[in-house]
């Protein structure tokens, strides 16, 4: 069994995999200022809420985007198991042919998305994670990392227009009943949702004419479950496609 942890810049994704099996995953805020011992009394404590004893565990692999929280995660990994510890970045094998200018620069969960992309998907491929930024990875018919796209991400939008406006109130994310509002409030959320989901459906075409084929569009990421039903393209909504990459990584690794 090993632990998986993926730091983003607004979640932390915790997860127990024993085998190809994902026995758990838990969403946690990524909060700066918790120290190496405050984080391992979380997984400790996720552990234990899940009922697996820390004899159990044989290694850990963390991929991470927010680096100051890199070394606390493998400290408060060190102070719960006594066992291997994977980071994703150089020196870490992968197996995948990024054809970018310079390939050190591209993200450890954009990295781990496209080996498990690549591994359970028909390519050529289009990788969608919906976080606090919005990231569009293309992977060719070859299986080649070939480039992308970063746009804000939906709440980082939400945020930015509410901030800039004066009347503006804060809204949930539950779809509108219908595109076009009636009031404030259904013409944000229709605005926000319908908005990104266009954007993405409209992304998708424009790669698909750069290319020249037909692609496997795959969405991951927290704000994925409320978009992707409202696109007009088919895109396979998978929740665990960067822990199974993880789990990879570290099978291929250890």
């Amino acid at each position: 069994m090993i632990i998986a942890i993926d730091i983003g810049n607004t979640n932390i994704v915790f997860g127990c995999i024993e085998g190809e099996n994902i026995l758990f995953y838990e969403r946690l805020s990524t909060d700066h200022s918790k120290t190496g011992l405050e984080y391992a009394l979380m997984l400790r404590s996720i552990l234990d809420l899940h009922g697996i004893g820390l004899e159990k565990v044989e290694g850990a692999i963390v991929a991470s985007v927010v680096p100051p929280l890199t070394a606390v995660m493998e400290e408060a990994l060190n102070k719960t198991v006594s066992c291997r510890i994977y980071t994703v970045g150089p020196g870490l094998k992968t197996g995948l042919q990024i054809l970018l200018d310079n390939p050190a620069q591209v993200g450890a969960d954009l990295i781990v998305g496209a080996v498990a992309g690549i591994r359970d998907y028909t390519c050529p491929l289009i990788l969608i994670d919906m976080g606090t930024a919005t990231t569009i990875c293309v992977i060719d018919g070859e299986k080649r990392y070939t480039g992308g796209m970063i746009l804000p991400g939906l709440m980082a939008s939400l945020d930015s227009l509410i901030l800039k406006t004066s009347q503006l109130p804060r809204i949930s994310l539950d779809p509108p009943k219908r595109l076009i509002g009636k009031n404030t409030v259904e013409c944000m959320k229709s605005g926000i949702l319908h908005g990104s989901a266009s954007m993405l459906d409209g992304m998708i075409d424009r790669i698909e004419d750069e290319i020249k084929e037909k692609a496997t569009c795959v969405a991951t990421g927290g704000l994925a479950g409320v978009i992707v039903p409202l696109c007009r393209h088919e895109i396979i909504l998978d929740d665990e496609l960067l822990l199974r990459g993880l789990n990879y990584l570290y099978r291929k690794n250890a």
